[in-house]
């Protein structure tokens, strides 16, 4: 079957002049055309285009957004797409993003535009979200395919999608199916029509026949190459997560700025104090602030020295290395109240090397204001006139140090600038504090803490406190004051039930808040059941997004029943069951996730300012940025820069930052098989020359082309209403 070069370059007299470009410089055999590397995004406002644009933000990979519903928007022409620059022609875009196969009216100059233009550079098409029909190279869902619901269905990775952009799963993609009576996703099953050059990635059995449809394939034609999607998704979605790395290698050819990772870190916090027992008569803590006064008797949660063995050969079991965060007085009280003995502060000294340890203060001190828990939920204390009472300067210097110096003398492998305060105190906390305690800042500076860890369920976004960046953890929803699986599932029906069935009503007070239940769990079944899939799928969520914020647990969880490890393993079991072996899960420790999170912002500021160019000419790819920037840049293995390999192996690429220097660009060059034709997503195209036929414009703007086998309700593309 006949198909096209990757490589074909202004070889069409009739396309360069339909472009505006100068032929004689086409036809030089040494004057290869400049392919900025940035993206094309058309889009209508739906979240399929929405959610690639997001991968793209997330990665750090420049684009430009054309909304099709504004009146205002620039028209998609020639000289948009194309020009010269020092003489040489430029594509402007790398690959072109449309809401489908052809989002604009019949016989629109826009569509042969960007056809001619996608022809005469090479330049890849993804269709976010497409009717099957045989414009897309595909059969009509009526003629033996399927178009309806995919909740839950299990769809594969074709050999040719193994072997091309999504060669880092192991070829599972399973829907998701959260809720039994509400549709969550929506495609169109297929096969390619008789003679179509269509090469299916992810495909799926056809409900009711014995075939599979395609899902995403590759679509050849007319000299030009369209990646066709035929569900709808939205960015949040499993489905989505773990096909949007190779939609983004299909469309750049694995090369682009920015990267991706699937990371993954835990924080272990209160290690070798106590966690105070929920108490399931009280519905409260005793011995914590939301439970008055006097109420209850403290029981306190403490790990055993079984419990740091568990941990350490989970870990080996794993691979896969916790962070604990300590508090040195839970050991120093422990061993006053016990002679001097204090046998799980001695096995996790004599295990210190097996896990990373991060300064978690002394006693666990709020550092904030002072608390007045003479009511609930507390308050801060004020002073006569008013003003906040505030913890001082002195008293939170004293927590951080006292704790460095047991943990030093402990052997404890520290690095000292990395802090958790108690609770995240110090930073603010609404309702009770909406600022960060003024003394917190030279507090940090007085004991060198660079990297402060933040909840990011208030305080999310990373920002400055004084010398130290804060570093925003995700809360997991297996509860501090639990050890055991019932008194979890009891404090989680008290949450998030009904006055009226016994709970605490929040839900009813907050009604955007998802997680309420329409009856109390089981106490015997509810933890594994419900809450352990619910935290897992939350949490392998945060995994599959390149988002390498940390989690954080407490060491209450690890006692006990050890209820944390359904959930940790839930995590892991899930990611090694979707993902390859060359794209494994990134645990860093807390200082690393705080340097990737600042580079990644001031490679989008440097982005949105303007700051960056970068292009590929040939097997050449130029990133010119001002002194100093850290540019994050994915390419081929094999790819050099300045004669030494650069980045490293992940998800069958290189990838990495490097720092400009000087007025000297970076000067990538890339492997032999990246611009012969080897290194393609799928079968290695033949080397003929590309098929010049007028590109085909009657496809009319929102949906195939009227046909009277498709039923009604089915002949248009599926409303947009899938947002998360």
């Amino acid at each position: 079957m006949k198909r096209i070069t990757r490589t074909a370059v202004l070889t069409v007299g009739a396309l360069i002049a339909a472009l505006g470009l100068p032929s004689a410089a086409a036809h030089a055999a040494d004057d290869l055309p400049r392919v900025d590397l940035r993206v094309l995004v058309v889009s209508d406002g739906g979240p399929a285009v929405d959610a690639i644009a997001a991968e793209l933000e997330a990665a750090g990979t420049p684009y430009t957004e054309v909304d099709l519903t504004r009146s205002d928007r620039p028209v998609l022409d020639a000289g948009f797409l194309a020009d010269t620059v020092d003489g040489r022609p430029r594509a402007k875009y790398q690959a072109v993003v449309l809401p489908n196969d052809n989002p604009f009216p019949a016989n629109s100059p826009e569509m042969t535009a960007l056809a001619a233009y996608e022809r005469t550079y090479d330049i890849p098409q993804v269709d976010a979200y497409t009717y099957a029909r045989p414009e897309a190279g595909l059969r009509y869902p009526v003629d033996g395919g399927y178009a309806g619901g995919v909740d839950g269905v299990r769809a594969e990775v074709t050999a040719a999608g193994r072997a091309g952009p999504f060669g880092y799963l192991d070829g599972q993609v399973p829907f998701e199916d959260n809720s039994p009576t509400v549709g969550e996703s929506y495609a169109y099953l297929s096969t390619p029509v008789a003679g179509a050059d269509f090469t299916p990635y992810v495909e799926a059995a056809i409900p009711g026949g014995t075939g599979r449809g395609s899902l995403v394939g590759e679509y050849r034609h007319d000299g030009r190459r369209e990646l066709v999607v035929t569900f709808v998704y939205n960015q949040h979605q499993q489905q989505f997560r773990l096909l949007a790395r190779g939609i983004v290698d299909w469309m750049t050819g694995g090369v682009h700025l920015g990267a991706s990772r699937n990371y993954f870190a835990v924080h272990v916090d209160d290690v070798l104090a106590a966690d105070d027992r929920w108490d399931t008569e009280l519905n409260c803590t005793p011995g914590d602030v939301d439970c008055p006064e006097g109420e209850g008797t403290p029981d306190p949660i403490r790990m055993l020295p079984g419990d740091v063995d568990h941990a350490a050969s989970w870990q080996d079991e794993r691979d896969f290395t916790l962070d604990f965060a300590y508090n040195g007085a839970g050991s120093v009280d422990h061993r006053e109240g016990n002679g001097g003995a204090d046998p799980l502060a001695d096995r996790l000294i004599a295990e210190r090397n097996r896990f990373r340890w991060i300064n978690h203060t002394y006693t666990h001190a709020f550092l904030g204001c002072e608390q007045d828990t003479a009511v609930v939920p507390w308050r801060c204390a004020t002073h006569a006139d008013g003003s906040t009472k505030w913890v001082g300067r002195t008293a939170i210097s004293d927590e951080i140090a006292t704790n460095r110096v047991w943990g030093e003398t402990a052997g404890l492998p520290l690095h000292n600038d990395e802090l958790v305060t108690g609770e995240h105190s110090g930073l603010k906390v609404l309702p009770q504090q909406p600022a960060d305690n003024p003394n917190l800042a030279p507090a940090l500076a007085d004991n060198g803490i660079t990297w402060l860890a933040s909840d990011n369920s208030r305080d999310p976004a990373q920002r400055r406190v004084g010398p130290a960046t804060t570093v925003s953890r995700y809360p997991m929803n297996v509860f501090f004051n639990a050890g055991r699986e019932a008194e979890q599932v009891d404090e989680y029906n008290w949450i998030y039930t009904s006055r009226a069935q016994g709970g605490s009503g929040i839900c009813e007070d907050n009604p955007a808040t998802t997680t309420c239940l329409p009856a109390p769990l089981d106490t015997a079944t509810g933890y594994t059941g419900h809450i352990v899939p619910l935290e897992t799928r939350i949490a392998l969520g945060h995994v599959l997004a390149n988002d390498p914020k940390p989690h954080f647990i407490h060491q209450s969880n690890l006692a006990e029943d050890r209820i944390a490890y359904p959930v940790l393993d839930g995590v892991l079991d899930g990611y090694e069951a979707l993902f390859a072996d060359n794209t494994p899960v990134v645990n860093l420790r807390m200082k690393d996730i705080g340097a990737e999170l600042q580079r990644r912002a001031a490679w989008a500021d440097a982005l949105r300012e303007g700051q960056v160019t970068a292009y590929r000419t040939g097997g050449t790819v130029t990133v010119e940025a001002p002194d100093g920037t850290n540019a994050t840049v994915t390419v081929p293995t094999g790819t050099t820069l300045a004669g030494d390999p650069f980045g490293e192996a992940y998800a069958g690429r290189a990838s990495g930052w490097t720092r400009t220097a000087g007025q000297t660009a970076l000067s990538f060059t890339l492997p032999a098989s990246a611009t012969d034709g080897t290194d393609a997503d799928g079968p290695a195209p033949d080397a003929e020359t590309p098929d010049t036929k007028t590109p085909d414009t009657k496809t009319p703007a929102d949906g195939p082309a009227p046909d009277t086998r498709v039923p009604a309700g089915v002949r248009d593309h599926v409303p947009y209403t899938a947002r998360s």
